[in-house]
């Protein structure tokens, strides 16, 4: 399977900076009707966010838009690799709309009566903005028409995510979530994971990760246009740690597996004084929302360097200080947990065996059978048009 860079999409930033000037400008000759715009919060229903930095071309405007998002952070290396790799490969007009931070364990979670800031951010070759809510949020705002100037794009791609998301994971997956939302709204939708170690992996495995399903994207996004890509449907893509050893594609079913939640006490003398500050910020966040509560809490995300996937810390009673007050601390670690389960068409099955699992996932809790032979057809048709 090989690709090819048809085109370079960049655009220089002086081009941008006029662009912006001259917009600035025709908004300054409407005299007192502009005036004060800057200092209100309000939401415009007239014009979008990115009507001032989406320069394009005839060229451009003749492409279908992919929108694409992830749960690991806008700055994460899967995220770059593979926004690159559209770019590239200039099949599409490529717009994101990832979260500022973390939120790959977000599921799909949504902020709800509290601001999202939405800023313009810089990749190469796309229209990109870094929001600070979830995946979810973050799909949810693209496709609502406030962000962007348009409301639909072709096709949603949620990825790369750093860690599978098989089994039980597609709940606590932010990853996941993002494509979910998307066809929720009707949107075709892909999700992608990488199965990562970290006594193993380095950031450059994203590359390879995008080499090894590029060609199935490329083949969504010719057949989304020809209304032969399967519907009612997302597809969960899973792909092993070493990505360019994979055995192939597997098309499988969703497993049962999953990670085992395991809450450890933590002395507050010994382990949380280094995390008051972050803790007190959160609280204060979460007492805005809850006033009238008599606790709340207040959670972070940590990586660690233990075998386990991923680490919260966790703090009770946000809001009235109180020295009599009874606060206990907790860690929640998500450790290993091995299966028996020898079905080779399971997806947690599948990627130890070394395959690129690919799990339609439906917004049924049990996908029907003609959705599972439609994806199966299609990702036959696709791998075998593709080499």
């Amino acid at each position: 399977m090989t690709t090819s860079a048809v085109k370079n999409n960049f655009l220089p930033q002086a081009l941008v900076s006029n662009l912006q000037e001259v917009l600035l400008s025709r908004k300054a000759g409407e005299g007192e009707k502009s005036k004060g715009a800057d200092e209100s919060t309000e939401p415009s229903s007239s014009t979008s966010l990115s009507d001032s930095v989406e320069p394009t071309s005839d060229e451009d405007n003749l492409k279908p838009l992919v929108l694409v998002t992830n749960g690991d952070g806008f700055e994460s290396p899967g995220l770059t690799y593979l926004v690159e790799a559209l770019v590239r490969e200039g099949l599409c007009n490529v717009h994101v709309c990832a979260p500022q931070s973390d939120k790959s364990v977000s599921g799909h979670s949504v902020t709800f009566r509290e601001t999202v800031a939405a800023c313009y951010a810089e990749i190469n070759g796309a229209t990109a903005f870094e929001v600070s809510g979830t995946p979810a949020d973050c799909v949810s705002l693209a496709l609502s028409g406030a962000l962007f100037s348009w409301s639909k794009p072709l096709l949603v791609i949620s990825g790369i995510n750093k860690g599978s998301s098989c089994g039980h994971h597609t709940i606590y997956s932010g990853v996941v979530a993002g494509a979910r939302e998307a066809l929720m709204s009707g949107v075709p939708s892909i999700s992608i994971s990488l199965n990562w170690k970290k006594d193993e992996n380095q950031d450059s495995d994203f590359k390879d990760a995008v080499t090894v399903c590029l060609p199935l994207i490329n083949a969504a996004i010719r057949d989304i246009q020809k209304g032969v890509f399967p519907k009612s449907c997302l597809l969960n893509i899973d792909i092993p740690t070493s990505p360019l050893t994979n055995k192939g594609f597997k098309l499988t079913k969703q497993s049962m597996w999953r990670s085992i939640p395991s809450w450890q006490a933590i002395s507050a003398n010994k382990s949380v004084g280094r995390f008051m500050s972050n803790q007190q910020s959160l609280g204060m966040q979460l007492a805005q929302l809850s006033r009238d509560a008599s606790a709340a809490g207040a959670a972070r995300r940590l990586t660690t360097q233990r075998k386990n996937l991923e680490v919260v810390e966790s703090v009770g009673v946000a809001g009235k200080s109180d020295s009599n007050r009874s606060v206990k601390y907790f860690r929640l670690e998500f450790l290993d947990k091995e299966h028996d389960d020898m079905d080779d068409d399971l997806d947690f099955r599948a990627l130890q065996n070394g395959f690129v699992a690919i799990t339609p996932l439906s917004l049924s809790p049990h996908i029907e059978l003609e959705t599972q032979t439609a994806a199966s057809e299609w990702i036959s048709a696709a791998l075998h048009t593709e080499q």
